[in-house]
C-alpha cells in the first residue's frame, strides 16, 4: 500500500512536470523571449536589403533584444531564389526574417516569380530610405542638371548603373526623374548589378558614368570622399548631406523613398509573428538604432502586420504609376 502511494506520488510529479514543461512550450513568445534571428538577404553584399538586414541585426545585438543574429545573402532571380528558398524550406525556418521591398509583390503579381508574397507573413516594415544619384569624385558631371542635358542630347551618352534588375527601383527612378525632365523614361541606358556594392564598383571601375542607388548606400563612400551625391529624391534636403540638392529643387517634380522591411514564413504562429514585430518595434527607442539610422540617413518607418499588407499594395500601385508625388518602393 506504501509502494502504491509513493509511486501514485512519483507519476502525479512526472505529470505535473510534463505538464508544466508542455505550458513553456508552447506559451506564446514575448519580445524579450526572442533569443535567434537568421536573416536572408536576397541580394548580394552592399545592396539596400544587404545593409537594411544587417543593420537592424547589429542594432538588436548591440541593444541587448537579440542574443544572436546570423545572416545569409541569397542572390539570384531578382530575389526570387530567396523567396522560393524560404517557402519551400518552411518546416525549418520559423526562427528566420526576409528582408525584402516592393520588387517582392510587383514581380508576384506581373508573373515573374513563381511563388507570391502571399504565401509569407508580413512581419514589420522598418525603414524608408531616399534615392540618390551618385558619380565619382573625379567625374565631369558637378550638377545633375547637367546629367540631364546631356541625356536629353544622347539618351545612349549617358550609362546609369543600379543594384537591381532590369524594371527594379534603380532603375525606375532615374526613369521618372529624366522623364519629369522632358525625355523619355523608354530610353534610359540602364546597366543593372548583383546588389549595390557591385554597382558601386562598376562606378568608380568607369562602366557606368551615374549610379542610381540609395541614399544610405552611398553616404559612407560620399563622407570618405571617394563619391559626390548630385542629388537626392526627398521633399526636403537631408541633415546627413545639407549641400546636396533635391531633385525636385532642381525642377523636377519627383520625390521617391524606398520601403523596406521583414517576413517570415507561411503561417508563421501569430504570436511568433507578434514577438518579431514587438521586438522592432521596441528597437526604435534604442541608441544603437539611432546610431545607425541617423549614419545611414534612413528614416523610421514601421508599419506592423495587416498595417504592412495594406501599405505594401498602396504604394507598389504609387511606383507603377511612375508619376510625381511621394511614392515609396524597391531594392
Amino acid at each position: 500500500m506504501e509502494q502504491r502511494k509513493k509511486g501514485l506520488i512519483r507519476l502525479s510529479a512526472t505529470l505535473f512536470s510534463f505538464t508544466l514543461l508542455l505550458a513553456l512550450l508552447v506559451s506564446p513568445l514575448s519580445a524579450s523571449e526572442v533569443k535567434k534571428v537568421h536573416f536572408i538577404i536576397p541580394g548580394g553584399a552592399g545592396g539596400g536589403w544587404d545593409g537594411t538586414a544587417r543593420g537592424v541585426g547589429k542594432a538588436l545585438l548591440d541593444s541587448k533584444l537579440l542574443e544572436q543574429a546570423s545572416f545569409e545573402n541569397m542572390s539570384g532571380g531578382g530575389g526570387g531564389k530567396a523567396l522560393n528558398h524560404l517557402i519551400s524550406t518552411a518546416k525549418r525556418q520559423e526562427g528566420t526574417m526576409l528582408v525584402n521591398s516592393t520588387p517582392i509583390i510587383i514581380r508576384s503579381l506581373t508573373g515573374v516569380f513563381p511563388q507570391s508574397f502571399r504565401d509569407l507573413t508580413p512581419i514589420a516594415s522598418v525603414i524608408a530610405d531616399y534615392a540618390a544619384f551618385v558619380v565619382p569624385k573625379d567625374s565631369k558631371y558637378t550638377s545633375f542638371k547637367e546629367v540631364v542635358a546631356d541625356f536629353q542630347k544622347d539618351p545612349k551618352s549617358v550609362k546609369i548603373g543600379g543594384g537591381s534588375v532590369q524594371g527594379g527601383m534603380d532603375h525606375l527612378v532615374p526613369a521618372m526623374v529624366l522623364q519629369a525632365a522632358g525625355g523619355d523614361p523608354l530610353k534610359v541606358k540602364y546597366i543593372p548589378y548583383d546588389a549595390g556594392g557591385k554597382a558601386m564598383a562598376g562606378l568608380l571601375s568607369g562602366d557606368v558614368q551615374v549610379l542610381s542607388t540609395g541614399f544610405g548606400e552611398a553616404l559612407g563612400l560620399a563622407n570618405q570622399g571617394e563619391v559626390r551625391i548630385l542629388a537626392v529624391t526627398s521633399a526636403e534636403r537631408l541633415s546627413q548631406a545639407p549641400d546636396v540638392p533635391t531633385v525636385k529643387e532642381l525642377g523636377y517634380d519627383v520625390t521617391f523613398a524606398n520601403w523596406r522591411g521583414f517576413f517570415g514564413i507561411p503561417g508563421l504562429p501569430k504570436e511568433t509573428a507578434e514577438a518579431y514585430r514587438a521586438m522592432l518595434k521596441k528597437m526604435y527607442d534604442t541608441p544603437e538604432w539611432e546610431e545607425i539610422r541617423t549614419k545611414r540617413g534612413w528614416q523610421n518607418l514601421y508599419q506592423p502586420g495587416d498595417e504592412f499588407y495594406a501599405f505594401r499594395f498602396c504604394t507598389v500601385f504609387a511606383d507603377q504609376s511612375m508619376a510625381g508625388g511621394q511614392s515609396y518602393g524597391s531594392s
